[in-house]
């Protein structure tokens, strides 16, 4: 005869229910408090960035007829390419581009190279003069400039005279012109590119320059072929941003010539205020904003792309 024992079941813990509870509810997402702090930044990021950026999109496939927006394609993107005020815009960014990029990035590597340098002193305060253009206005600095390079008691030419040369028209010759824009320009912003690039060489080990100078190479020689390379993300960077820069001039050359003499100096930017704001064409504003956009992102993936095929080599 067997005897049964009574199995005891084991009550549920009740104290511990709740405890699970409230750890699920913590492992949930908070997706309502996520919403409810992202909810004002998103409404005011559609309301001032994305409505106007499709609305421009949109726009740049209509034209104005008959007091109404008329849907016409790609007819204001075609009309670019027989626009030789259009074109001559571009032909001017790229001749700026190709001398002003260059000449500033060279210039703010030298200049960050002497910034790291241990002998000099105040280093401190020479970073922050350096870098002052690059956190005055656009406007005020281009206006500084408009002053200091007129033909007649500009102080320019008055330096000139001094030295025993004639007076450059600085702003009414198409040469000059350029070449004042591309002054005014790698004036502002080399002190700023500068700053990056010390940086950069300030995150190099002093025992590269040690390695470097116990076989024997000199100062240009550790430069060129130890440090510049570990510093091609850094250029890179420059590079890139620079050459946005350059691509949207606007402020600088429609103070100091209004894109002039002669569409000279005109950018794509400054046409494209010029359709927008006085001619009144909106649609073939807004294309050509979307070709600059277009441009600018052709170029910058174009740099990318040589930079990684440098550093696969």
């Amino acid at each position: 005869m067997t005897s049964s024992v009574p199995v005891r079941l084991r009550k549920p813990d009740r104290a511990a229910a709740p405890a699970t509870a409230t750890a699920r509810r913590r492992r949930r997402p908070p997706h309502r408090a996520a919403w409810l702090f992202a909810g004002p930044t998103a409404a005011l990021f559609t309301a001032f960035f994305a409505y106007p950026l499709g609305a421009s999109l949109y726009q740049s496939f209509t034209a104005r007829r008959d007091g109404a927006d008329v849907w016409v394609g790609l007819d204001q993107y075609r009309r670019m390419l027989h626009d030789p005020a259009f074109l001559q815009s571009l032909t001017n960014t790229g001749l700026i581009l190709a001398v002003q990029v260059p000449v500033m990035i060279g210039l703010a590597l030298v200049l960050a190279v002497l910034l790291n340098q241990s002998w000099l002193r105040f280093r401190a305060g020479w970073r922050a003069v350096f870098f002052l253009p690059a956190i005055t206005t656009l406007v005020a600095y281009a206006v500084v400039f408009q002053v200091l390079l007129r033909t007649d008691g500009g102080l320019a030419n008055q330096l000139l005279q001094s030295l025993g040369l004639g007076p450059v028209d600085w702003l009414n010759s198409p040469t000059w012109a350029r070449i004042s824009l591309i002054g005014s320009v790698t004036w502002r912003w080399t002190g700023y590119n500068a700053v990056i690039l010390l940086a950069g060489l300030q995150a190099i080990g002093r025992d590269q320059y040690e390695a470097a100078a116990l076989d024997g190479a000199g100062t240009v020689r550790t430069h060129t072929g130890v440090i510049l390379p570990q510093l091609r993300p850094v250029v890179l960077f420059c590079v890139v941003t620079s050459t946005i820069g350059t691509l949207q001039l606007f402020d600088e050359n429609y103070v100091l010539t209004r894109g002039g003499p002669g569409d000279a100096t005109l950018t794509p930017v400054v046409y494209l205020y010029k359709v927008g704001f006085q001619q009144l064409d909106f649609g073939y504003a807004a294309a050509i904003a979307w070709t600059v956009v277009l441009i600018i992102a052709a170029v910058s993936l174009l740099q990318f792309r040589l930079y990684g095929r440098e550093r696969r080599r």
